[in-house]
């Protein structure tokens, strides 16, 4: 019995001391990693089957590698502290040299920090945020694109269709408000404007959304930009159905956050985004792709029996490819030393976990190695993930389709050109594939409606010096104010254009609370202050009022001109009949007519015509009115020729004489007394223009004096200061924009004609922030 109980204590021994010597070697030959995910969530769970599947692919190709990666999963349970502390306990009771996972970009900053204190690598495949890349965070690397890598793509798409106002829509958090400023930018270099930014927050009710929704219904924007979390973009998509918002007419596009996990998406949502657009990532097809896909769902229905089948997202294609990044790092660097953390002597607060030995080594390595994964290009060098092309789809049905690519040297193009030359693209949507817009409507939404708030389109009228472009007057009965004049007509012409009913009112500038001195530059500026929603009548396009309010295409012929006195060229000379043709042309003919008389007298002694030998001025005679002589004089061909050649140029130059002759002799001819505004201010003579015109301001920009510089308001004022002359208290010039010239010019067209000298741009109507309806 003694003996047995010897036996089985040294057995026992045997068995300890085996346990603990394959202990030691195993964790020589393991590299512990960090993963936190949120396990409870759909994306958590599809993730940590890819990385798993990762781990086992990779040292099944790499049997002999050592150390191996050993993966430490915690769950951060959708929160941030949370996830903070699980970085704690991987830190310093595993002694992780690399975390990869945190899912959410506020989850991987909390994680980041603890990262940069240790020196351990901190790979993050899902936090998109643009605030993260930053050099405060040197050992964070994302393995997955920025959001604001993807807004160009959006921009170009917005630019193709040629919508000009856009809504972003997106969650009040950093995810949600991070990419908008770069969305802002891009926006503005394709000269579309953002007249409002709807912001969700994310504990909103479904009655939250909805009032939200139909605020947005109230206004004219139909083009509305979504970017959010895909459980809160469900809500809004599957609101706004139910509300009219997902009919013909409106646009919604989708960033990259939503669209890359699209196939996961529950399909009554799918249903509610029929006709959305969308950008992600492009993942080029292969073989492996394929198999991986079959594989992972075989697995991830093992793994999670009671969620429906799905598709891996781009962002599971990631992790797979993190994996693989940082085992052949580890691999490369070649690491044998056990000791992977130096601690300090005295611990206090956080410094007690220490520095990892091997992590700005690591880091280095895997920002160096570059592979072809599954999900294409793999390439951290610059701390993130490098993009390189983005899919454009449409959704469609339960799926969606494709209509097009974007790539940063070639924008948008209906396919990818690998190594080709792309041919010349316009664009235009006719770079893209068709798309089935919501509504099932395949026409190009406008982008805008007439706003349905019942609210009218408040112009403003300007009544002018000049009543034939614009005069307003307030109805005693109604209290309504009616314009009429050129402006108007041209306003409301256009208005019945629309392909829909637009209400609108005039109000009279003056009787708004506006301060202003009753010009044109404070009637425009109250467009800017909104008081107006559209300013119509004879404003001028300048570049100084570009600057905060915008304008529609001119309506008029446009340019300055002066109106000066002019002198008739009629002239009762006797030698008249002379004038019509130039000295130049005159001597030329003549020379011409000598010319052809030597040739054809040359050709014609060589025939040994008789009927050349006489008289010069009799040959001149028979050559020039050849034609009327029905005999053989003219014998040989080459004469005949060169004399046909002269009738055609003699009838030719005589059918212009005839006509110019005709003209001097009936048309009075008026010629400018002045014909360069610079002489003008030389001479000192006084120049008139119209109060309050930007006129007198472009004269002081050309250094006239201000005291040559007379003013006044009515045609007449003119016409009475041009007959004195400057000498005589009036004025030598009158000038003024072209339009309103010729209105002067048709009532006193006698004596005074219009010299052109500064090119301007006409006039348009005024619009804030290019209001739709303008544009329109």
């Amino acid at each position: 019995m003694e003996r047995a109980s010897q036996i089985t204590f040294f057995l026992l021994l045997i068995i300890h001391f085996g346990a603990a010597q394959n202990a030691t070697t195993s964790g020589a030959d393991e590299f512990p990693v960090g993963v936190i995910l949120d396990l409870d969530s759909l994306g958590g769970k599809m993730t940590r089957t890819s990385i798993l599947m990762a781990l086992e692919d990779f040292y099944a190709v790499h049997r002999n590698y050592s150390p191996k990666l050993v993966l430490h999963i915690r769950d951060s349970k959708s929160n941030n502290v949370q996830a903070a502390s699980a970085a704690l306990d991987l830190l310093e009771n595993y002694s992780v040299q690399v975390i990869i996972g945190p899912q959410t970009s506020s989850q991987a900053a909390f994680v980041s920090a603890l990262g940069n204190k240790t020196q351990v690598p901190v790979i993050s495949f899902t936090a998109t945020s643009p605030s993260l890349y930053s050099g405060s965070l040197p050992y964070f690397v994302r393995a997955t694109l920025s959001d604001s890598t993807q807004v160009n793509s959006i921009a170009s798409l917005i630019k193709v269709y040629g919508w000009r106002q856009v809504v972003p829509i997106y969650e009040e958090t950093d995810y949600g408000r991070g990419v908008i400023p770069y969305l802002i930018d891009a926006l503005q270099e394709i000269d579309a404007r953002v007249p409002y930014r709807s912001v969700i927050p994310l504990s909103a009710t479904t009655e939250q959304i909805t009032q939200e929704l139909y605020k947005l219904m109230t206004m004219q924007t139909r083009v509305f930009v979504v970017h959010m979390s895909p459980d809160l973009a469900s809500i809004l998509f599957t609101k706004a159905k139910e509300v009219g918002m997902m009919k013909k007419g409106f646009v919604w596009i989708m960033t990259d956050g939503l669209t890359n996990v699209i196939d996961s998406m529950d399909p009554s949502v799918m249903d509610a985004m029929n006709g959305v657009l969308g950008v992600k990532f492009y993942t080029p097809k292969s073989a492996e792709l394929d198999n991986f896909t079959i594989r992972w769902n075989r697995r991830l229905q093992i793994d999670n029996p009671n969620d429906p089948p799905l598709k891996p997202t781009i962002f599971e294609l990631w992790g797979y490819d993190t994996i693989w990044a940082v085992a052949q790092a580890v691999e490369n660097l070649g690491i044998k030393n056990k000791t992977s953390f130096q601690k300090p002597a005295v611990a206090r607060n956080m410094t007690s976990l220490g520095t990892s030995v091997y992590g700005p080594d690591l880091l280095k390595t895997i920002l160096q190695y570059k592979f072809r994964g599954l999900s294409g290009h793999f390439d951290l060098s610059g701390r993130q993930l490098q993009a390189s092309t983005f899919q454009i789809i449409n959704v469609v049905g339960k799926g969606w389709q494709q209509i097009g690519f974007w790539t940063a040297e070639n924008g948008i193009s209906r396919r990818l050109y690998h190594g080709e030359a792309m041919p010349h693209h316009s664009g235009l949507a006719s770079d893209l594939n068709p798309v089935i817009w919501p509504g099932k409507s395949t026409e190009i939404p406008r982008g805008w409606e007439a706003p349905v708030n019942g609210k009218k389109l408040r112009v403003g009228v300007h009544a002018s010096v000049y009543p034939q472009f614009m005069t307003s007057e307030k109805d005693p009965i109604t209290g309504a104010t009616k314009a009429s004049g050129l402006s108007i007509d041209v306003f409301e012409e256009a208005v019945k254009r629309l392909p829909y009913a637009l209400p609108y009112e005039y109000v009279a500038f003056g009787t708004t609370n506006d301060t202003s001195s009753g010009g044109y530059d404070d009637f425009i500026y109250q467009v800017y202050l909104k008081k107006y929603d559209v300013a119509i009548g004879d404003i001028t396009i300048s570049h100084n009022r570009t600057s905060y309010v915008d304008f529609t295409l001119p309506y008029t012929e446009s340019g300055v001109a002066m109106v000066v006195p002019a002198k008739s060229s009629r002239t009762n000379k006797a030698w008249i009949f002379v004038e019509p043709l130039s000295r130049g042309l005159w001597l030329r003919s003549i020379g011409l007519l000598f010319y052809t008389w030597f040739v054809v007298c040359i050709l014609e002694l060589l025939e040994n015509n008789i009927n050349i030998t006489g008289e010069v001025l009799r040959n001149i005679g028979i050559m020039t009115f050849f034609s009327l002589f029905g005999d053989n004089r003219v014998r040989h061909l080459l004469s005949r020729i060169v004399l046909i050649v002269w009738v055609f140029f003699f009838l030719v130059l005589s059918a212009s004489y005839t006509a110019n002759l005709a003209t001097m002799l009936t048309i009075r001819q008026l010629n400018p007394t002045i014909t360069d505004i610079h002489d003008l201010r030389r001479s000192g003579d006084y120049v008139g223009c119209t109060h309050g015109s930007y006129v007198q301001s472009l004269l002081e920009q050309l250094n006239f004096d201000k005291s040559k510089i007379k003013t006044y308001s009515t045609y007449d004022g003119f016409y009475s200061a041009l007959s004195k002359g400057s000498k005589n208290g009036g004025i030598a010039a009158f000038i003024h924009e072209v339009p309103y010239i010729r209105l002067f010019l048709a009532r006193n067209c006698k004596g005074y004609t219009m010299v052109p000298f500064y090119k301007a741009a006409g006039f348009g109507y005024v619009s804030n922030l290019i209001s739709s309806v303008c544009l329109q």
